[in-house]
């Protein structure tokens, strides 16, 4: 892929951010803005946290402060305030992740609809990437999948049944140590090594539809399997964006929390305080759909290169 040069680089960015406000004003959503800093920590044990100590007066809340991974606790505590349809575009922090496509800092738009489920939202989301294609005069198919149909499709693997052995063999050749390996670690890896990269590139693809162990912040619909009522679209080969049908149920909310801090000691990892706040009035958040898109990842995919550091200002190294 050719680097584009900084000068491009930039003015690319400033036409997407400003695409991306249009296309929520004229649809009469709310852009907001939230604290970077919290008192809690995102406890998904796959992702962690920087932190920072606060070094005031004591009376002014808890000294250690962790850099948000997304806006998504406090945007759904204005929800359940009664804000409405909103949005942020944002800085937030990944401690661990640098490399060719991964910044510790990096660039998340997140937005949530009221009354809407994440089929729904899927199609807008679609309709945020086109249009973003759209502005560079380029169009993508589109592909909506059912996450089970398409692991049968192209993997010949239903993921809700085939044994774990089954899930393991086609990444025989890959070398992965299966040691702590969970069955959602498997099919995790299935996809990022198996079915991923072989997305093309001049397609939106979007899987939706999770298994249930796999819900994170979604709502599961009963049924055999149960469902996570989830998506995550892909732009060629890269993931873009993850959505859900938002949990709004405290208690529900609390034991998910809880089950990744007992996933983290297993993993000898720090536990992290739970959002006190957002569960709180979780149950007072109405019934919506919320998604997080990446807007590195949509820059990449723009520009035609494969490499983060050609759609930032400076990278982390030179940072």
């Amino acid at each position: 892929m050719t680097r584009p040069d900084l000068h491009e680089a930039l003015h690319l960015r400033a036409r997407l951010y400003a695409l991306v406000r249009a296309f929520f004003a004229g649809r009469q959503v709310l852009e907001v803005e939230t604290p970077i800093l919290s008192a809690a920590g995102n406890t998904e044990p796959n992702i962690e946290s920087f932190s920072t100590q606060f070094s005031g007066h004591a009376d002014a809340g808890a000294r250690e402060r962790w850099l948000r991974t997304s806006p998504e606790h406090a945007l759904k505590r204005m929800l359940a305030a009664g804000v409405g349809d909103c949005y942020e575009l944002g800085r937030v922090f990944r401690n661990g992740e640098a490399g060719g496509r991964h910044n510790p800092e990096f660039s998340m738009l997140e937005w949530y609809r009221v009354g809407w489920d994440h089929r729904r939202l899927m199609h807008e989301t679609i309709e945020l990437v086109e249009a973003a294609l759209a502005m560079l005069g380029r169009r993508a198919e589109v592909l909506i999948e059912g996450y089970r149909q398409l692991f049968i499709d192209e993997l010949g693997l239903d993921p809700a049944h085939a044994p774990i052995d089954a899930l393991r063999a086609p990444l025989a050749e890959q070398g992965i140590d299966p040691a702590g390996l969970t069955r959602d670690d498997w099919l995790d890896l299935l996809l990022t090594h198996k079915l991923q990269p072989a997305f093309p590139r001049d397609r939106i693809t979007v899987i939706h539809d999770y298994p249930a162990s796999q819900c994170a912040l979604a709502k599961v619909r009963p049924g055999d399997p149960p469902l996570a009522e989830r998506f995550e679209l892909y732009l060629g080969p890269y993931e873009l964006a993850n959505g859900y049908h938002e949990l709004n149920d405290a208690a529900e909310q609390r034991a998910r929390f809880e089950r990744d801090n007992a996933r983290r000691r297993e993993r000898s990892q720090r536990e992290l305080p739970l959002d006190r706040h957002l569960l709180a009035v979780l149950d007072a958040m109405p019934d919506c759909a919320g998604v997080a898109l990446g807007l590195e990842r949509l820059l990449m995919c723009l520009a035609g290169t494969d490499a983060i550091a050609d759609v930032l200002a400076f990278p982390f190294a030179e940072a």
